[in-house]
């Protein structure tokens, strides 16, 4: 077990403020509501994207 309980929560926090920040941006740039209901799955995974830029980005 690795951590407290109060560094999971607090990265726990992170991860749902920028789950917040993800919605209202991909569900803001959606055209319509398919695409925001695209945007909120996009949202929940977003550190996926994000590992994956920087990857991509350090391939390069």
């Amino acid at each position: 077990m690795s951590g407290s309980k109060s560094a999971q929560g607090a990265n726990g926090f992170l991860y749902f403020t920028g789950f917040i920040g993800a919605a209202v941006y991909y569900i803001g740039a959606a055209a319509g509501f398919w695409a925001g209901v695209v945007g909120l799955l996009k949202a929940l995974v977003w550190p996926a994207f994000l590992v994956y830029e920087v990857f991509a980005h350090l391939a390069s």
